[in-house]
């Protein structure tokens, strides 16, 4: 789904302002490091910028801070996945608080290499 002129603006500009949990997500993820998976940052997709995408698994990560939890943010997130699943595009959300925490960021990695290797093979 090709974006217009003014997302991509907006993701160029989100690529020069991403939040410590972007940026130390980013950091796992840039270069084929997890699992020779290549990644985008702020990528635009239709009238989103998604987080990261991995174009070989279709796969968005979300990375989401405390605002995602009201509810009216809750369902834009639900309706922006629904839109981007009717493109084949899987999103994964992942907490901030989950980044900023070794232990779990482990895991979020894992998660995210288990789901990109299950797309990859569909």
């Amino acid at each position: 789904m090709r974006a217009p002129e003014p997302t991509f603006a907006r993701a160029r500009d989100l690529r020069r302002d991403m939040s410590l949990p972007e940026v130390l997500l980013w950091d796992c993820l840039r270069g084929s490091r997890l699992d020779g998976l290549r990644f985008r940052r702020q990528h635009p997709v239709g009238p989103f910028v998604l987080d990261f995408y991995c174009p070989l698994a279709r796969l968005a990560i979300e990375v989401d801070g405390a605002h995602h939890d009201l509810p009216g943010q809750i369902h834009k997130d639900h309706r922006r996945d629904a839109c981007l699943a009717e493109h084949g595009i899987h999103t994964m959300r992942i907490a901030a608080s989950d980044v900023l925490d070794d232990r779990a960021l482990e895991g979020m990695l894992v998660m995210i290499a288990e789901t990109a290797a299950r797309r990859r093979s569909k």
